[in-house]
């Protein structure tokens, strides 16, 4: 037990710690009818979860939050549908507690299996998206751990109803009662949560780049950083112009207020397609902030700065530079980047195999939109985050990356 004074969040933490050790024995059939009775639960709430969350989208569009936030913010019946059916994908999907990630028999006759364990207490820090706190505690509980879970004061109502939701269904199936909780949502329980080392095994910060260095800066307990996601689309002089048209105006427009979300268009001097590209942009309603070259090609374009390269902007505003070379738009994106998703457009094998080798992300993307990289899309069901470290896990953090490993050595009477 750690010393230091918990009194926010430290009793909720005693208890996870105790429920974890029942979690991490239970068989995954008690674990996926948990997540169908918790699924269930919240589609029979919805009303009492909307009721819930229009108090805390009024209140925050009252504050001032930025129509970004708020689309985040905001639930309707079939995004509670939504995260409802992520739940019922969850069981469909492999129990990675158990799995032997490998496995020998040594030369004195010593059996080996290194074999995946949960992680134990997991704490979740994020903002506004209340959708996570219900993918948070499905992936959490079906990898045999318990969540502790910090979502934002201007989701706190709508955070209420869900995790009450979830955690009467989830005992009702079986698992203990402290499996999924939510912490108080003043600003010191964050504080509290980065310093239960001893009581929480891991912190996984999920929000705006503030969020995530505060607590990768301030936490005694082990962190998986998810991150922001200024991500890029190259076009090369190779590309075909329909289809780089196509991906440029997903990546950006389907939908801005998610990380996936392009924000820098780098699109090749031979490019015949930057008109093309910039119209289409435009009058999708995108405004756009270019380099001399792009300002150029189009009137609508206004001046970039160095602060439109580092932004990650989360509306219908894109930076656009024209660049020499790949080369140049590796060395553009190795500068501004976060490191989470890049793709290039390009018909060159060669341009291909030099970007995809040369550019350094969680994710790469070969003539796909960015708003591919989410653990649903790669068939991993929901997701915590997208982790642009490259420890413990990269990607999007679904079940196996949930886990630890504990290597099971079997003898026979062996003694050294």
């Amino acid at each position: 037990m750690p010393e230091v004074d918990l009194p926010l969040i430290g009793d909720a933490a005693r208890r996870a710690r105790a429920a974890v050790r029942v979690l991490r024995t239970l068989p995954s059939a008690t674990k996926d009818t948990a997540l169908l009775a918790m699924a269930d639960a919240l589609v029979a709430h919805t009303a009492d979860v909307l009721a819930a969350n229009t108090e805390d989208v009024e209140a925050a569009r009252a504050s001032g939050t930025p129509d970004a936030m708020l689309d985040r913010l905001r639930l309707d019946a079939d995004r509670v549908a939504g995260v409802a059916e992520a739940l019922r994908q969850l069981v469909a999907l492999p129990d990675p507690v158990g799995d032997v990630v490998r496995g020998s028999t040594l030369e004195n006759g010593l059996q080996l299996r290194q074999v995946r364990v949960p992680l134990g207490v997991i704490g979740i820090v994020y903002e506004a998206r209340p959708n996570v706190t219900v993918d948070a505690a499905g992936l959490c509980l079906k990898s045999g751990n318990a969540a502790l879970l910090r979502g934002s004061a201007s989701a706190y109502r709508t955070n209420v109803i869900l995790v009450q939701v979830l955690a009467e269904a989830a005992a009702e199936a079986g698992l203990p009662a402290d499996s999924v909780q939510l912490l108080p949502a003043e600003r010191a329980s964050v504080g509290e949560l980065l310093n239960a080392r001893g009581l929480v095994d891991v912190v996984i910060p999920r929000g705006g780049a503030e969020l995530i260095q505060r607590v990768v800066r301030e936490s005694t307990v082990p962190v998986i950083e998810t991150g922001v996601g200024n991500c890029h689309v190259y076009v090369d002089p190779s590309a075909d112009g329909a289809m780089a048209e196509a991906i440029v105006l997903n990546a950006k427009t389907h939908r801005v207020s998610v990380c996936n979300s392009a924000e820098t268009l780098l699109v090749h001097r031979d490019s015949p397609h930057l008109g093309r590209l910039l119209t289409a942009l435009v009058d999708a309603g995108v405004t756009l902030h270019g380099d001399e070259a792009a300002r150029a090609a189009h009137e609508a374009v206004v001046p970039a700065t160095d602060e439109d390269w580092a932004t990650e902007y989360l509306s219908m505003d894109m930076a656009v530079r024209v660049v020499d070379d790949l080369p140049a738009a590796l060395d553009h994106i190795a500068e501004w980047g976060s490191g989470h998703s890049e793709a290039v457009v390009a018909d060159s094998a060669t341009a291909i195999a030099a970007f995809v080798a040369g550019v350094d992300a969680a994710a790469v993307l070969v003539n796909a939109s960015t708003r591919f990289t989410d653990g649903g899309e790669f068939g991993f069901g929901a997701e915590i985050g997208i982790s642009t470290q490259k420890l413990h896990a990269r990607g999007p953090l679904g079940l196996p990356e949930l886990t630890s490993t504990t290597y099971v050595v079997t003898g026979n009477g062996h003694t050294r």
